[in-house]
């Protein structure tokens, strides 16, 4: 019986070569089975072997370089890729002025300068103290005495008319200011004379404008006696401020840091009143309202400094405390920038927009703006320095009555014998 070669059954099972199921014999199984056994069984085993070894490969790597990182620094978990000790980093942070400190953050070596910063400090201070002492202050008629009128004017009045009015009458270092409208004015003299009717006669005829009516409704004659009750009663306010700083940055935060605030207290006032001293401006009450309002600006300067401090020594480990300071003053510097920036814009504002009432002011917030922020930066961060600041102020330590004590009882009946 012949055989047929073209049996379908047979072609299906036992497929030529070169045939049309050519590349479907080629195909290969890419799964394994389901019992686990099949051509790529042993790949599997060959993968999982090398993956293990990758992993302990890098495994290895990592415990050494970790190792080596707790071997050179100790940092807090909050914070990442403390690389201080990096030589090359290092170097070219300080080629540009910088170390490196957190990852690629750079500190802006500020208490590099505190020697030298120290010195100008102090000669500022002392010469302000002998220009107090030398020349004296230029005080204006609120700490002298005087005479003080309210003058109102049918028609707005500009301050310059009226007081080349005065002194064309012989009323001369007269002070004019708006009271809310240009045609309420505010005119204080040096001491004149007791007789008060004599005096408003000489100051109707002197005020008088020309196509404009002016009327006083009230003349005040202020004696000496109530400028020196004022002048003693600035000096407390000014010492009561500072103390008032003083408690409060003690107690907020740690004595150190609160003597350093209030120096700089004292620093940025006596310098504003040793330029007024030493140029002769006068110093009016509203010179004395802006050097309280600037204590209270450089405090609040400072105290956000200070808490940066206080977070960075609690938070940060392997630095010293110079480093430290350096990155408090780092990360608070835009922001000191940026608050300096825009009260400047608004004091010079006033200085060349506000008037004659204003202008006296102005230059006092001019001149301690600017102390004031140098101060904060070094004065009050450097003083605690010096006085030997560190991370042992900031940790709270558990008093010796509540650490937990270990009690033994003995029954004496424990040793006695049957």
């Amino acid at each position: 019986m012949a055989i047929d070669n073209n049996n379908p059954l047979e072609q299906q099972n036992n497929p030529e070569p070169n045939g049309s199921n050519s590349e479907a014999s080629t195909r290969r199984r890419k799964k394994p089975r389901r019992d686990g056994k099949g051509s790529n069984t042993q790949s599997n085993k060959t993968s999982k072997t090398s993956l293990s070894k990758n992993k302990t490969r890098r495994a290895g790597k990592d415990a050494s370089q970790d190792s080596h990182a707790l071997a050179t620094q100790a940092m807090d978990p909050n914070l990442n890729n403390l690389d201080i000790g990096d030589a090359e980093d290092n170097a070219a942070a300080e080629a540009e002025g910088g170390i490196k400190a957190i990852g690629d953050q750079r500190i802006i070596p500020f208490m590099k300068l505190e020697k030298p910063m120290a010195l100008l400090s102090l000669l500022m201070v002392i010469g302000s103290i002998i220009a107090i002492a030398v020349n004296g202050l230029n005080l204006g008629l609120d700490f002298t005495g005087g005479v003080s009128a309210d003058v109102r004017y049918e028609q707005p009045a500009e301050q310059v008319e009226v007081v080349k009015a005065l002194a064309d009458n012989g009323f001369d270092d007269a002070v004019v200011q708006y009271l809310g409208t240009r045609q309420e004015l505010l005119v204080r003299l040096p001491p004149q004379s007791d007789n008060v009717d004599g005096l408003n006669a000489s100051l109707s005829k002197a005020l008088a404008l020309p196509n404009n009516n002016v009327e006083i409704s009230n003349v005040n004659i202020i004696g000496s006696q109530v400028g020196n009750d004022i002048y003693l009663s600035s000096v407390m306010s000014l010492v009561l401020a500072l103390a008032c700083m003083l408690g409060y940055v003690a107690l907020r935060f740690q004595f150190k840091l609160a003597l350093g605030a209030v120096l700089s207290l004292f620093h940025d006032a006596i310098v504003t009143i040793g330029i007024f001293a030493l140029f002769g401006f006068p110093f009016d009450l509203t010179v004395l309202a802006a050097i309280l309002a600037l204590i209270g600006y450089s405090i609040n300067d400072t105290i956000v400094v200070y808490d940066r401090i206080r977070e960075n020594f609690r938070r940060v480990r392997g630095i010293t405390p110079r480093q430290t300071v350096d990155l408090s003053l780092t990360e608070t510097l835009r922001r000191t920038i940026m608050t300096i920036s825009t009260v400047l814009l608004v004091v010079l504002a006033m200085l060349f927009l506000g008037g004659e009432g204003l202008y006296w002011f102005s230059v006092a917030l001019f001149i301690g703006l600017l102390a004031g922020t140098y101060s904060s930066t070094y004065i009050a961060s450097s003083i605690p320095l010096r006085m030997g600041l560190s991370r042992d102020d900031f940790i709270v330590k558990v008093k010796p009555e509540f650490e937990e004590e270990i009690v033994t009882f003995n029954d004496p009946k424990m040793y006695e014998q049957d």
